[in-house]
């Protein structure tokens, strides 16, 4: 009644838990060499619905300016940052962010995030230091039960490319590969592009797995040398994560960019607990053609509200209840001192003291001050 459809409030555990989250974040990119960025929270909308973004303007929130254009909070961190990152000197950056993202196509409309964007650094240098990250972050929270997915947005991209589609049908086809519709797909390709073709592609919705199933595609297109290459940029990466003790890792060869963007590798963490996606991200070298720039770049983004829901802080320090009055409320200041690194709380009363590891009154008698344990 009091608050637009998806929007919420916060209170106690749900916002001290995401400011911890917050903050091993910063800890962790701090500690392997990243600078902070941030982006205006309020963009112009043609920054993020144009052909190389291609972000659907009725999922933001917007409005017109004074002067006609169409202004947007703030629906995607990478994009934002890629535009102010775009005239900077192509030499090697890592760069960090936290902060909300804007979207009407999910649930509740604003959504905390954090993540990494490292640009001009080599072809998997980007994506293995994106995913050597996540694994550090998601260590320092204690949450080590999780599996990393790898696909490949030149994979599905590459089988589609010489079939004649009509607009519609290729949007059809690249949806029913999303959603993993094996029959659909079958029967879009078979129509435009035989049975050859739809066999193939068909297949790819269940070329999902451990790594044996890159083994399996070697074989399998052994006489298509730039699938090769990918599988083997996939097994590169793929054998750095398992030497450094990362989660589990599979493959989805079939999986499809949600973001024009995307032109390459693509990765998504999961919570083995819950299933829920933690982080995704992948390259995007693409995202700079806007702006006439050769941008090697790559990337992650965490789902803090996710982590947050997850994430159980260890409370080791005590809890110290200091009752008072207005005439020891002074004494009572100066007392919390004594107790370092505690949890220090004035209370008036001894009605709620339930929740302290220690409860001490303040008494003032005869010109002195007393404190009594209770």
């Amino acid at each position: 009644m009091f608050l637009p459809a998806g929007s919420r409030d916060e209170m106690g555990p749900a916002v001290s838990n995401r400011f911890s989250v917050m903050e091993k974040f910063r800890k962790v990119v701090t500690l392997r060499g990243y600078e902070m960025i941030s982006t205006p929270v309020v963009e112009y909308a043609s920054t993020f619905t144009n052909d190389y973004v291609n972000m659907k303007l009725q999922n933001m929130l917007k409005w017109f300016n004074s002067e006609g254009e169409i202004e947007v909070l703030r629906p995607d961190w990478t994009t934002a940052i890629a535009r102010a990152l775009s005239s900077r000197e192509a030499t090697p950056q890592k760069w960090a962010y936290q902060g909300s993202i804007f979207r009407t196509d999910r649930p509740g409309m604003e959504c905390n995030q954090a993540g990494i964007e490292i640009l001009h650094m080599p072809l998997l240098m980007g994506e293995s230091e994106s995913l050597l990250m996540a694994h550090s972050f998601l260590k320092e929270m204690g949450m080590e039960d999780y599996v990393i997915e790898l696909g490949h947005a030149n994979i599905y991209e590459s089988l589609v490319s010489n079939l004649p589609f009509a607009k519609d049908d290729a949007e059809k086809l690249h949806q029913a590969m999303h959603d993993k519709k094996k029959d659909e797909v079958y029967h879009i390709v078979l129509n435009i592009g035989g049975k050859k073709a739809a066999a193939e592609l068909a297949a790819l919705v269940d070329a999902y797995g451990d790594i044996g199933v890159i083994d399996e595609y070697e074989k399998r297109w052994k006489d298509q040398e730039h699938l090769l290459q990918i599988l083997e940029q996939m097994k590169k990466v793929a054998h750095i994560l398992k030497a450094s003790g990362s989660g589990d890792i599979l493959v989805d060869l079939g999986r499809v960019k949600n973001l024009p963007y995307y032109s390459g590798m693509m990765y998504r963490g999961f919570l083995k607990k819950n299933g829920g996606v933690c982080f995704s991200g992948g390259r995007y070298d693409k995202l700079y053609d806007r702006y006439g720039r050769n941008v090697s770049a790559a990337g992650l983004a965490f789902d803090l509200d996710l982590l947050a829901e997850q994430y159980e802080e260890e409370n080791t320090k005590q809890r110290i209840c200091i009752i008072a009055n207005m005439d020891t409320i002074v004494y009572a200041e100066k007392l919390r001192k004594s107790y370092e690194n505690c949890i220090v709380d004035v209370q008036l009363d001894a009605a709620n003291t339930g929740n302290y590891d220690k409860v001490v009154e303040i008494q003032f008698n005869d010109g002195k001050y007393e404190v009594l344990e209770k």
